[in-house]
C-alpha cells in the first residue's frame, strides 16, 4: 500500500480525537506501559469498551520507572510532539508548565553548529523543557484516570492465536501464570520487545530487522539553576565530523525544580563527561560561553551515563503474512539515535496513525495494514532524518541508501545555510521536528535557496 508521505503528514498533524466516543472494539491489551504505550492506550480509549495496560511496573507508583533505564537522561519534547500531546490531552501544555516545565518559545532556543550560533525563526512553534519524568508522569496521570483504562502489573509472556487472528497474551505474576484476552494487541515493549519471537514461535514469519550501528554513549549531570526565568531555555551545540573532536555535541534545558539539565555525547570509544571534573571541564572548554555558565553552577548527584548500541527497525510493514488483531509502537518499530531527539514525538504519531486506523471502522479480523502503511511513512520519515546525520560519521560504514552521494551534499548544503537563512532554517525545524516529511527539503527550491544563502555568507 503506497501513500504519498506529504498527504499522511498533513494529515496526522492534522488528526483530533472523536467527538464521541464510537468503540468499534470490546477490549484493547496494550503490552507496556511507556510513552508510546500510553499515548496508544489514550487513542484507545476512543474506540474501545476496555484498554488493559500490561507492565512489569507497577503503573500507579510515581516518579521514575525502573523499566526506563535511560529515564535520567535529557529527553527532548519536539514542537511536533507537543502538539499531538496538546490533542489527545487538551490543556497537556498548561498542566505541564503548572508542575515545572518550562516554556521554549523560539527566541529561548539557541542552536549552534560548530561554535555558529544558528539564525533564530521567529514564527518557529513552541515547545517545552521538563525532564522525561515529569512529563512521562503527566501522560500517565491523565491516562489511568480514564474510566475505562485498567493496568495489570505482570510481564507479558507470549501471544494467544485463534487460527491467523491474535485473540490474548499470556502473562507472569510472581510464577502464576494468566490470560488477558483482547480484540486488538497493542505491542509497546520498546527496543527490547520479544514479539518477533513470540511470532515465530507460533509459525509467523519474523520481520527483517534493520540496524545502524552508531556506538552513541552521553552522560547527563544536573546543576542547580538559580535565575527562575532565564533567556534561553533550550541550548545545543552540534559539532560535526570535521571539527574532529572526541566530543559530538552538548545541550542543556531548564526543568523544574529550578535545575538545569545538560546531556553530551560521544561516539565509538570517546565517552566525553564521565567524571564530574571531565564534565564541567569540557562544557567551559569545547562549547559555547552559555555552557560554561550552566557548569559554573552546583552539581546536583552524580553524572548519569547511557550507551545505545544501534539504531534499528522491524519491517512489519513488509511481512507477507501477519495476523489479524496485532499493531506495534513506538520502538518496539523502531527506535533512532537519540541525539536527534526524535522517541517522543515519534510514539505520538504512532498514535495518530492508529487514531487515522480506528476512525476508519476496520475489520479487526484481517491484519491492519492500513495502519502498517501508516505507521511506516512516519518511520521512513525519522529513520531517514537520524541515519543521513550518522552516515556522515567516521565510524559508520553503512548502509548507504541509493543516490547518498548526491543527497549528503545536499544535506550538507541545507544544513550549513540553516545557520544564517531563516527561510532554510524555518523549513529544516519543520522537518526535524516531525511536522513535516523530510522529502519537503528534497526539492530544487529548498537546495538552490541554500545555495545562495551559503554564497552569501563565504
Amino acid at each position: 500500500m503506497s501513500l504519498s508521505p506529504a498527504r499522511v503528514f498533513a494529515a496526522l498533524n492534522a488528526v483530533l480525537p472523536p467527538d464521541q466516543a464510537s468503540p468499534v472494539l470490546g477490549k484493547a491489551v496494550v503490552l507496556g506501559g511507556s510513552i508510546a504505550g500510553l499515548l496508544a492506550a489514550r487513542v484507545l480509549s476512543d474506540y474501545a469498551e476496555t484498554v488493559v495496560i500490561i507492565d512489569r511496573d507497577d503503573l500507579e507508583v510515581t516518579g521514575e520507572r525502573p523499566g526506563v533505564p535511560q529515564g535520567t537522561q535529557l529527553h527532548a519534547l519536539l514542537p511536533g510532539g507537543l502538539l499531538q500531546f496538546e490533542r489527545l490531552f487538551p490543556g497537556f501544555r498548561e498542566q505541564a508548565l503548572a508542575q515545572g516545565a518550562i516554556e521554549a518559545p523560539p527566541p529561548a532556543r539557541r542552536n549552534y553548529l560548530d561554535g555558529r550560533l544558528k539564525v533564530i525563526v521567529p514564527d518557529d512553534a513552541d515547545s517545552l523543557a521538563a525532564s522525561r519524568p515529569l512529563l512521562e508522569g503527566l501522560i500517565r496521570q491523565q491516562v489511568l484516570r480514564l474510566p475505562n483504562v485498567k493496568t495489570v502489573t505482570a510481564r507479558a509472556t507470549g501471544l494467544v492465536f485463534d487460527g491467523a487472528i491474535t485473540t490474548g497474551v499470556r502473562y507472569d505474576v510472581g510464577g502464576a501464570p494468566g490470560v488477558e484476552s483482547g480484540d486488538l494487541l497493542v505491542d509497546a515493549m520498546g527496543r527490547s520487545s520479544r514479539l518477533s519471537d513470540w511470532l515465530e514461535q507460533a509459525g509467523w514469519d519474523r520481520p527483517v530487522t534493520r540496524r545502524m550501528t552508531v556506538h552513541l554513549n552521553y552522560a547527563t549531570a544536573l546543576f542547580r539553576r538559580p535565575e527562575a526565568t532565564p533567556a534561553s531555555t533550550v541550548v545545543l551545540a552540534l559539532h560535526t565530523p570535521k571539527m574532529s573532536l572526541d566530543v559530538a555535541g552538548a545541550a542543556f534545558f531548564a526543568i523544574e525544580d529550578g535545575r538545569w539539565m545538560a546531556m553530551m555525547a560521544g561516539y565509538g570509544d570517546n565517552r566525553p563527561g564521565r567524571t564530574a571534573e571531565d564534565f564541567v571541564r569540557r562544557l567551559r572548554e569545547q562549547f559555547p560561553p552559555e555552557f560554561g555558565e550552566v557548569a559554573g553552577n552546583e552539581m546536583l548527584g552524580d553524572v548519569q551515563t547511557y550507551r545505545h548500541s544501534d539504531s534499528r527497525r522491524r519491517d512489519f510493514h513488509a511481512l507477507k503474512r501477519f495476523p489479524a488483531g496485532l499493531v506495534s509502537v513506538g520502538d518496539a518499530v523502531a527506535s533512532f539515535n537519540p541525539v536527534y531527539g526524535q522517541g517522543m514525538t515519534a510514539a505520538a504519531l504512532h498514535a495518530a496513525c492508529l487514531s487515522m486506523y480506528l476512525r476508519s471502522g476496520p475489520d479487526l479480523n484481517v491484519p491492519a495494514r492500513r495502519y502498517l502503511a501508516l505507521q511506516k511513512v512516519v518511520v521512513d520519515a525519522a529513520w531517514s532524518t537520524s541515519t543521513s546525520a550518522d552516515l556522515a560519521l567516521p565510524h559508520v560504514d553503512g548502509p548507504y541508501p541509493r543516490g547518498y552521494r548526491f543527497s549528503s551534499w545536499a544535506s550538507r548544503q541545507i544544513v550549513t545555510a540553516t545557520v544564517t537563512d531563516v527561510a532554510t532554517a524555518r523549513r529544516f525545524n519543520q522537518v526535524v521536528s516531525m511536522r513535516e516529511h523530510p522529502l519537503s527539503l528534497a526539492t530544487p527550491r529548498v537546495i538552490l535557496g541554500a545555495l545562495r544563502a551559503n554564497r552569501r555568507t563565504r
